[in-house]
């Protein structure tokens, strides 16, 4: 810097031009002739890097250097050159103006710490771009942990141009501003808590944005459309927006559906309710007819007479068996409950070969209508609670 100094100082006073013995004329032409160097080197860094630049990245097969490069980037470091030069220039300026050349110099300094906040934030956005290309970090929530930095940053920046305008070292308010810590974690309190669940649900891959999850604390059941510092946002389906603070992710407990969609099967669980009066011993005449069909083993009536219910539950396993839109891969089990006033329970337990729901549910639907409907075939009854019309069957008297 002294060696630029000297050479500067020479090249004026061959000009004639004393540094030391400027009058105000001359001031504001070199003031003008200073502002028009920062102008000139920002054109060319404008229309003759920045182009030069552009078509390098364009040559290149990865795809980073674009995101890194991009016009928004390029722009940001752009702004950086005219304080820098004029903040080197303006001594020669006002050289035995101290108060003027002090305020001058303090502009440019505030000037050039904003615009390296700009270019901070454009970096940012940058690599939250590039991450969004990355297979291995596309479906992390770093939007939170960006926007922290980006936070942080504008935090160093004003206690920044604090110091400037105070003439005062940034370590010296920084350390004022230890007192009012407490203060400080108040106002950024969701901020900070919102860091630290980013962190955690991003290192322990709890969440990611498209996942399905639900929360009945807040009413969310839908996918994740966006994970920032403060808020995820959840849009419903019934295409409500539900917001819900990152911590308490964190702190509650909430479903995340991706495993299945991982799997490309869905649960079915779903029971269907016995009327207890109608199970019974079989006949000997139905225990042929089911050994025919195949929904008894003669092993099966080797202790004794068998159950209708038994039969059925034989009967629903094979069904379910040959269903092609069951995952034979998957549990499949037709098990008996606790007795229930409802009746005996019998849980249908197994999982479809889509994750699609509008699809789903028509198979679950075809899978117990064709139960429903087969119940009457083994001497059984579903229960179902008497409505008026059964106790008007009930008494013949009463129309």
């Amino acid at each position: 810097m002294d060696y630029l100094s000297y050479k500067i100082a020479g090249f004026l006073y061959n000009m004639g031009i004393d540094k030391d013995n400027l009058s105000w004329g001359t001031r504001i032409i070199l003031l003008a002739g200073v502002l028009l160097v920062a102008y000139i080197f920002t054109k060319v860094f404008h229309y003759f890097i920045m182009p030069t630049i552009h078509k390098i990245t364009a040559k290149t097969k990865a795809t980073w250097d674009d995101y890194l490069f991009n016009e928004r980037m390029l722009s940001a470091i752009c702004r950086l050159i005219p304080p820098i030069i004029i903040y080197i220039l303006l001594p020669f300026v006002f050289e035995n103006e101290q108060n003027i050349l002090s305020i001058s110099q303090k502009i440019c300094l505030i000037y050039l710490v904003a615009v390296t906040l700009r270019l901070i934030n454009a970096f940012l956005n940058s690599l939250y771009e590039i991450s969004n290309e990355h297979e291995s970090l596309k479906n992390r929530p770093l939007k939170g942990i960006y926007q922290m930095i980006n936070l942080v940053s504008i935090g160093i920046g004003i206690i920044l141009i604090i110091s400037i305008l105070m003439n005062q070292n940034a370590a010296t308010i920084l350390a004022g501003l230890g007192a009012s810590a407490a203060v400080l974690m108040l106002i950024f309190k969701d901020s900070i808590l919102g860091l630290v669940a980013g962190v955690q649900l991003s290192a322990n891959d709890m969440l990611r944005p498209g996942d399905w999850i639900t929360m009945d604390k807040y009413g969310a059941n839908g996918y994740v459309i966006e994970v920032s510092l403060t808020t995820v946002k959840v849009q419903n389906f019934d295409k409500t927006i539900t917001t819900i603070p990152p911590y308490a992710l964190v702190s509650d407990s909430f479903q995340n559906w991706r495993g299945m969609w991982q799997s490309g099967s869905r649960r079915i669980k779903r029971s269907l309710f016995f009327d207890v009066n109608t199970v019974r011993f079989c006949t000997e005449e139905e225990t042929k007819i089911y050994i025919k069909k195949g929904w008894l083993k003669k092993e099966e009536t080797e202790n004794g007479p068998v159950v209708n219910l038994l039969v059925f539950r034989n009967f629903v396993m094979q069904y379910l068996g040959s269903h092609p839109k069951i995952n034979n891969e998957f549990l499949q089990m037709v098990r008996q409950m606790e007795p229930t006033t409802e009746g005996i329970p019998v849980e249908i337990y197994c999982f479809t070969t889509t994750t699609e729901w509008p699809v789903y549910e028509s198979i679950q639907s075809e899978v117990f209508d064709y139960l429903i409907a087969s119940i009457p075939q083994f001497g059984l009854k579903l229960f179902q609670r008497p409505s008026g019309m059964d106790l008007n069957l009930t008494n013949p008297n009463k129309a």
